[in-house]
């Protein structure tokens, strides 16, 4: 199968030889994901990428505690096509990282009107597959791991319990302090509370 490379995200797929055969000299400039994600936008989805594959219409969330555990805060964005909607951001005096990146979803949520489909970001695998992955066994199970007991189980409920009640969000993972644009500037909010903010 011959390979190709996206030119929005850099990646290198394939294309079947008959499909390659079908259209002669046709040259594809967007792998399946990328060309999903157009077509999703087009129609209104609310998640769009430059060229960089760097998000621009999201929730970017993000949250920390500084040390670990000790003074932390947390800050989330709502954008729409590179465009700041809204934000917020707070502070806790005696918190942990998974807290506020916790916390941070919780404001994710109250930022989007309901019933609009949006991807919420966090830079927290923790606490996207907390919540994606793992939290509905733990209901199953009395909110209880099969090794003991859920941490930070009143911010796991409320977050997986919104997110349950928002079937239109989509929460995934985005990496940390990797240039997407957004998702620095969700870590700026968290960082408020150094300056006094």
């Amino acid at each position: 199968m011959p390979d190709f490379t996206c030119s929005d995200c850099g990646a290198t797929f394939s294309l079947s030889r008959s499909v390659v055969e079908r259209y002669p000299g046709w040259q594809p400039s967007r792998c399946f994901e990328c060309r999903d994600r157009v077509k999703a936008v087009q129609g209104g989805s609310g998640t769009t990428r430059t060229k960089t594959g760097d998000p621009m219409s999201g929730v970017f969330t993000d949250g920390g505690a500084s040390p670990n555990p000790g003074p932390g805060g947390w800050g989330a964005a709502y954008v729409v096509d590179d465009v700041l909607i809204a934000q917020a951001y707070g502070h806790d005096p005696a918190t942990t990282n998974n807290r506020m990146e916790l916390t941070a979803l919780i404001a994710a949520l109250r930022l989007v009107p309901s019933g609009l489909a949006v991807v919420v970001y966090s830079d927290s695998n923790l606490a996207v597959r907390t919540i994606n992955e793992w939290a509905a066994g733990w209901e199953k199970r009395g909110w209880r791991r099969k090794t003991g007991q859920v941490e930070n189980l009143d911010l796991v409920k409320t977050v997986y319990e919104g997110f349950r009640r928002r079937p239109e969000l989509d929460l995934r993972w985005i990496k940390a302090h990797a240039g997407f644009k957004w998702n620095e500037y969700a870590d700026q909010l968290a960082n408020r509370w150094r300056d006094g903010d």
